[in-house]
Order: structure tokens, then sequence, then C-alpha cells
């Protein structure tokens, strides 16, 4: 039995608080002590989906503008003007937790960094990342070639690992009655616990609570 504390992150990859705790989680995630696995839950898929309307763009800038003024992370006019500005621009979350679910199946990288690279092409480059393109270009521009390859040709192999990897956090979420995203699942080997995103943006020593010692603190999140 692994003496790692495991972590099970409960994320979207289209969701704005999840992007403004992308710094700790890859400090969490550098721990030796520490494995990260990742859950997406879907919440902007199916059903999640919906249209990206000037109402909602506008409701989104704003929350978005918080997520920053609280985190550090970057939330650029391009992304304003490109993504929350299209056109019948959609908030789908579908495609990117597909391309996940690739690099997680041919695990030709970390599958945080994939992640990583699909919120900044998003939050910073302001690309449409509900678009398969867009998301095969920055696999392949990132290192997950194996990945890209997959995703441009889905095969039943790769569905079935999305909707098991989707099910799974969604099982979760409802058993430990998390109410929303970003969350972690923390299991120390003796228990299994919740920390929602109250704790991982208002605690200053998530590492101690972590992992149940005096560890000095994760630094800030940015």
């Amino acid at each position: 039995m692994s003496d790692k504390v495991h972590i099970t992150y409960l994320f979207d990859p289209l969701c704005g608080w999840c992007y403004g705790a992308s710094g700790i989680m890859k400090q969490l995630s550098s721990r030796p002590e520490i494995e990260v696995e990742l859950a997406p839950t879907g919440l902007f898929a199916g059903r999640g989906a919906r249209l990206m309307d000037a109402q909602f763009s506008a409701f989104a800038w704003s929350n978005d503008l918080r997520i920053a003024a609280l985190t550090g992370q970057t939330f650029t006019e391009d992304y304003r003007a490109r993504v929350l500005g299209k056109k019948g621009g959609m908030l789908d979350s579908a495609p990117a937790t597909l391309a996940l679910a690739a690099v997680a199946l041919t695990a030709t990288g970390p599958e945080l960094d994939a992640l990583r690279l699909i919120q900044e092409a998003r939050y910073i480059h302001g690309l449409d990342v509900t678009e398969n393109l867009v998301l095969i270009d920055i696999l392949e521009g990132g290192g997950f070639a194996v990945a890209a390859a997959r995703l441009a040709s889905p095969d039943e192999e790769l569905l079935a690992s999305n909707r098991w990897r989707v099910a799974t956090a969604r099982a979760l979420k409802d058993e430990f009655r998390v109410d929303g995203v970003p969350a972690l699942i923390v299991d120390d080997g003796k228990s299994r616990r919740h920390l929602g995103a109250s704790s991982l943006f208002g605690n200053p020593d998530l590492l101690s609570t972590l992992l149940g010692t005096n560890t000095p603190a994760v630094a800030a999140i940015h």
C-alpha cells in the first residue's frame, strides 16, 4: 500500500475557479508525498453545456475578475473578446474532457500539464477549446502527440474511458455531497475527507491540512 496522500481532484476544464486553482494544484502535485488523480465531473458537458449569450458572458467575466483578484491568474482581453464574446459560442466542456481522457489513456505526460495547457489556451490566448481541432493542436504542441492522435479518431476504448471517468467523478461528488468544483477528496490511507473551494482558496496552510503535519505551507496561489 502506498504511503502517499492520495488526492482526487474534482474539476471541470472550463471552470474558471478550477483555472484559479491550477497554481496550487501544480505545487501539490510536485510534492513527493502526494499523488494527484484528476476526476472530471462533466459540469459543463452534456446537459450542463449552455449558449454563451451576452448576459451569461457578462456574468462570467465579472466572476473571472473575482478569481483573478483572489488567485493572481490571468484572464486576458483576447479571452473576453474571442471566447466570451464569440457569437453563438458555447460553454461546453465535453471536448476538453475527452481530450484529457485521451491523455490519461496514453500516459504520454502528466495529465495536470495537459489541463494547464487547455486552460491557458482558453483564458490567456483566447482559443476556443470547445473545438476538437483546437484541442488537437494544443495537445500536439504541448508534447501529447499520441493523445492528439487518439482524439483525432476517437475509438470506443477512449469514449468508454471518458464515460467511466466522468461517472466515477460524479459518484464521488455525490458520496461526499460536493456542491461545486474545484474540490479535493483526500485519502491519507486511514480516512477520506472532502475539501471544497473555500478550503482551497482560504487556507494559508493547506499542505499541513492535507498531510496532517506541520509541513510548511504551500506558497500563495499564482
